[in-house]
Formats: structure tokens, C-alpha cells, sequence
């Protein structure tokens, strides 16, 4: 038994990450809350770029309406917030957090655990965007993206990930909340930390300003 102890120990020290792998649970999401908010002209107005964050969390009904409001399901055939082209909803949004890293299943209303442990340094090079207590990735996966050749892939998985950020603009702006688009990530360690079949695009850190 000490034997095995003692290498499951070597093994954590050696490997630092391995534990971090393994998902968390899945989180269930309240239904969004659809109606009212802010005019559209007044949130245009009111939308900007904010880089100073507080370390208050948002609650799982603002993270239910953020994510609805980024590319959540609006109509009864499934169709999307954000458009995408031939419909590939190919734009997948990954929620980064001090405890883990989630997968939004919008059909679900769903945060799917992907991976333990806190990675927002590893997928945002900017210091204030690690400790945002949200930050957004967006992926262009090309799994859901057949027929398409490299060049579409590319064109299309950039175009459509800009219309997902925008709307995470327009609610923060319309719900008081901060935000910020970067297009400087380490896309190499969020790739390989989720282990998809395409491009991460964009993060975007959300919260409450300082």
C-alpha cells in the first residue's frame, strides 16, 4: 500500500495536470430570461470595451442569459442568436472558470464539464483576463463544418465567431456587465486542453466592472 501511494504521489508531481484533465460535472442551466432589457439603440450606445474587472461571480441565471444571448436556441427549429453560414452552428463556446472548463450545449440549456482545475491563464495572455471569473473561448469546430474547403473553414469560422461576441456585447452592455474580445490567446494550449477538431477564434472575459 505505501508502495502505491508512493506512486501515485510521484505520478501527481511529475504530472501536475493529469488530475486536472478529468472532467467536472455537468451543470444545469436555469431557462434563460428572454423578455425585456435594455432598447436596442440604448444598448448600442452604451456598448464598450472594459478591462478592469471586480472578482464578484455571476450567478447561474445571468451565465444561462449570457450564453442564450451569445448563440442560444430562439426558435422552435433550432436555429441560433448568432447566424452561421449554411446553418453549421459550428461556433462552440467554451466557459472558462476558477473550477473548470464548460462546454454550452444550447440545445440542452447545459454547461458540459470539460476539463478540472483553473485554466484561464493558459487560454488568455493578458493578466486581467485570467482572473475575470468568466472568460469565453470560441471555436470554429470543423467537425461541424463538412464541405466546407480550408479557406471557408477559415473565413467562415472568424465571421461567425465576430457575430457570437457581439451579442455577448450587446447583453453585457445591456445588463451592466463588462467585456472584452481578444484576439490574443494561446490557442495551441486551449486546443490541446479540449482536444477539438478545429480553430479557437476569440476569448472574451465577462463580469462586473472594478
Amino acid at each position: 500500500m505505501k508502495k502505491l501511494a508512493l506512486l501515485a504521489l510521484v505520478v501527481m508531481t511529475l504530472f501536475p495536470n493529469l488530475n486536472a484533465q478529468k472532467a467536472p460535472a455537468d451543470i444545469q442551466l436555469p431557462d434563460p430570461k428572454i423578455e425585456g432589457g435594455m432598447p436596442l439603440m440604448e444598448a448600442l450606445k452604451n456598448r464598450a470595451t472594459i478591462r478592469e474587472y471586480s472578482d464578484k461571480a455571476l450567478d447561474n441565471q445571468q451565465l444561462a442569459n449570457l450564453l442564450w444571448a451569445a448563440c442560444g436556441v430562439n426558435r422552435p427549429d433550432g436555429k441560433r442568436t448568432a447566424p452561421t453560414a449554411r446553418n453549421a452552428q459550428q461556433i462552440d463556446v467554451y466557459v472558462y472558470t476558477e473550477k473548470g472548463v464548460y462546454l454550452y450545449v444550447a440545445e440542452k440549456n447545459l454547461l458540459k464539464g470539460v476539463a478540472s482545475g483553473d485554466h484561464r491563464a493558459d487560454a488568455a495572455m493578458q493578466p486581467f483576463a485570467a482572473k475575470c471569473p468568466i472568460l469565453l473561448v470560441f471555436v470554429a469546430n470543423y467537425d461541424k463544418m463538412k464541405g466546407f474547403n480550408d479557406e471557408a473553414r477559415e473565413f467562415y469560422g472568424a465571421t461567425d465567431a465576430g457575430y457570437v461576441s457581439q451579442n455577448v456585447y450587446l447583453y453585457c452592455a445591456s445588463e451592466g456587465l463588462a467585456t472584452v474580445v481578444l484576439g490574443s490567446i494561446h490557442r495551441d494550449k486551449i486546443k490541446d486542453l479540449l482536444g477539438f477538431n478545429g480553430k479557437a477564434i476569440l476569448g472574451q472575459p465577462v463580469g462586473f466592472q472594478k
